[in-house]
């Protein structure tokens, strides 16, 4: 049995979490060590389970807790060669594990399939992590599906699905036009349109939960994210996840 949780999901800072009966993985750590403890232990998470962290790239709200996390579990962090050195120096881990994209890691009895996505970062990759035949996708940071993301997304049972902005708030919303450029492009972030059509596209036939994720404080909403996805909601078990706690733990069998 998989048990996954939001740790924290948000413009802010990005941790997710993917267990077995023995063992566990973190993607991303994006929020301080003391906060991913603290947030797991308050779910009942027994956090010496967890034997490594993936890092999908530089930004630090993905990677600002992974050196202090890594150390204090003493277990490794996996990103690639060129996400190292992007990275912040006092942010970078100090023995990390480097991959390729594309590279199949095993961690236990976990495969973490990497793949390319598009975003404005030196190598941005997504994960889809196997367990027993059950696929969870963390699919964040994606400014423009591609046909890995398309591919892996077919394949899940789980997904952490970015829904970053709602486009009436950002185009109305107080951004800088540059920055509003950046969050739209082909490699900035997915709206909540963006999201709702990947799934309806692509998704698989054992796709049963969406995790909405990673959504942005200033240019959307919890409930308007929920909304837009509200012609799928009697099709999958949607959840939102939260900038401010842990999700609870949902299994998958």
């Amino acid at each position: 049995m998989l048990e996954i949780c939001a740790i924290a999901s948000g413009s802010n800072g990005n941790c997710y979490y993917i267990g077995n009966e023995k063992d566990a993985v973190l993607i991303d750590a994006g929020i301080s060590c003391k906060q991913i403890l603290k947030r797991a232990t308050e779910r009942g998470i027994d956090t010496q389970k967890i034997k490594a962290i993936f890092i999908t790239h530089e930004h630090s709200d993905h990677s600002r807790g992974a050196r202090v996390t890594a150390k204090r579990l003493h277990i490794p962090v996996y990103m690639t060669s060129r996400t190292y050195l992007a990275t912040y120096n006092n942010l970078k881990p100090d023995y990390p594990k480097f991959f390729a994209p594309g590279d199949k890691i095993e961690v236990g009895k976990f495969v973490v399939h990497s793949f390319l996505k598009n975003h404005d970062a030196s190598e941005p990759c997504s994960f889809r992590i196997e367990y027993n035949g059950k696929n969870v996708g963390v699919f964040t940071d994606i400014g423009e599906p591609c046909d890995n993301v398309n591919a892996n997304l077919q394949m899940c049972d789980a997904l952490f699905l970015e829904s970053n902005y709602d486009e009436t708030l950002l185009r109305e919303g107080r951004y800088p036009f540059y920055l509003k450029q950046r969050i739209a492009s082909s490699n900035g972030h997915l709206s909540n349109i963006q999201a709702l059509k990947l799934i309806e596209e692509f998704a698989g036939e054992n796709l049963i939960y969406i995790f909405l994720s990673h959504l942005s404080a200033e240019n959307n909403t919890p409930e308007v994210a929920f909304e837009t996805f509200k012609t799928l909601h009697s099709k999958y078990n949607i959840q939102l996840t939260s900038r401010y706690h842990a999700s609870d733990i949902f299994n998958i069998e």
